[in-house]
């Protein structure tokens, strides 16, 4: 990553960036994706207890690794002003943190999980997989941790093709992982849906060790020696990273456990139309990773330009992006259009859940449209370090917004369980449209603070 100017430049460089975390962000939601569609062939009580266990699981899972992931404005704006020995203190410091984290997330789930499944009042067969799959999944929790912090460190640095590989070298291992839990093989009982649990956990695992190997052999991040002589906690450091990553962290919690609120939610209607909604959540996931990724790769960029005092090329980048994901998120609808039919049958074998997918995958194409608008206009103000605000209008758009309107579309009109889906929709445009005001505001602010 370096300093470049003209948009065609810009451009370059925008891919060179994206392309590898869109890969990664694809081959993160992969074992997810995986999951559903061999949990779909099993039985539709093994998908819907697979569905539950996702939507508690990954909003706090979700958290927690984008609350580790505000470090990669901190590391990219240090490395923009060529500071190693503060990149070298964020990231051990980091380790600290982030471990302690992680326990804490295990203990908690530990004591409000069993009573939170257990009000929930599921078909007792759904019940057991949903508590089998959290069992084994939380195992994960304790590996991801530095593994997180370690790939910050890389794509701060703009080694992103580095983290694609690594994460892309995970995926055959958890899909034959799963395959022999969910299945069983090679001696293993099946476990059915809550198989993909253990799979999930151990692919973690492996996903660690590829990172620390990459990052004591490759000499661009082996000059830090984040490994070597770690030094005494420093509670006034984690104070200060905390303060970025936190909102970021409570920012993408706002939004996955809306998604997560809503699936539970959808337990009310019955197995059959949880299935549909989980297969429909599990496909719209998949399609986002393409603005979450550009919203990625603007946090990288702007925080680099802003770390070398370049607000102008900040800017360039923050339009150049909200363009390309409008684009090719138009594409991508439109495909989803056409192949409704063929994605249903993709997901299930059962007729009834088919039949209410389709009309699901119908609202995950309107979904795909507001998301490119809102996703990277995030990003770019996770670059400009501006991360509280933007933590408070995502609890605006979609607790505020997006969940009531929903629950009042679902109960007193005929739209039932779609009612979800529209008020979701609603509430991402109306963050998008607080957010586009509040990137107004920081870019008047960087341009007096230029003037002076």
């Amino acid at each position: 990553m370096q300093e470049v100017h003209g948009y065609p430049a810009r451009a370059r460089q925008f891919f060179i960036v994206l392309l590898p975390i869109l890969v990664t962000q694809v081959s993160l939601m992969a074992p997810g994706f995986f999951n559903t569609v061999m949990a779909g062939h099993i039985s539709k009580e093994d998908l819907a207890g697979v569905a539950v266990g996702a939507s508690i699981f990954f909003p706090v899972f979700g958290a927690f690794v984008g609350l580790i992931s505000g470090l990669t404005p901190v590391i990219a704006n240090h490395y923009g002003a060529r500071q190693q020995r503060a990149i070298r203190s964020v990231v051990q410091q980091s380790f600290y943190w982030a471990a302690l984290l992680a326990v804490l997330l295990l203990v908690c789930g530990a004591l409000a999980v069993p009573a939170l499944v257990r009000a929930l009042a599921l078909e007792p067969v759904v019940e057991h997989i949903t508590m089998d799959y959290l069992s084994y999944i939380a195992l994960g929790v304790i590996p991801v941790a530095p593994a997180t912090v370690l790939r910050n460190l890389i794509d701060a640095h703009g080694r992103t093709q580095l983290t694609m590989y690594i994460t892309m070298t995970t995926i055959p291992i958890n899909i034959v992982l799963n395959y022999i839990f969910m299945y069983g093989a090679l001696g293993v009982a099946p476990l059915g849906g809550a198989g993909a649990g253990l799979g999930a956990a151990l692919s973690y695992c492996v996903f660690l060790v590829l990172n620390t190997i990459a990052v004591l052999r490759i000499r661009q991040f082996a000059r830090y020696h984040v490994f070597a002589r770690l030094p005494k906690p420093l509670l006034g450091s984690w104070c200060a990273l905390l303060k970025i990553c936190v909102p970021i962290g409570l920012t993408i919690f706002c939004e996955q456990s809306i998604f997560g609120a809503v699936g539970l939610l959808m337990a009310t209607y019955g197995t059959t139309v949880l299935a549909a909604h989980q297969a429909a959540m599990n496909f719209t996931t998949i399609v986002y990773m393409l603005p979450l990724s550009v919203s990625m790769a603007i946090t990288i960029l702007v925080g680099f330009e802003v770390g070398g005092g370049r607000a102008n090329g900040a800017r360039a980048y923050i339009r150049l992006s909200r363009v390309l994901t409008l684009l090719f998120v138009g594409v991508i609808a439109l495909a989803l259009a056409v192949m409704r039919d063929t994605v249903a049958a993709f997901y299930t074998t059962n007729p009834e859940v088919q039949e209410l997918l389709r009309v699901f995958l119908l609202y995950a194409l309107v979904m795909q449209f507001c998301d490119c608008v809102n996703a990277p206009l995030q990003g770019a103000l996770r670059g400009y370090k501006d991360v509280t605000v933007t933590f408070w209008l995502a609890v605006l758009s979609f607790w505020g917004i997006g969940l009531p309107s929903g629950y009042a579309l679902a109960m007193w009109t005929d739209l039932g369980p779609y009612g979800y889906w529209a008020g979701l929709n609603g509430g991402i445009v109306a963050g998008a449209l607080l957010l586009m005001i509040r990137l107004r505001v920081i870019e008047a602010r960087m341009r007096c603070a230029v003037q002076r």
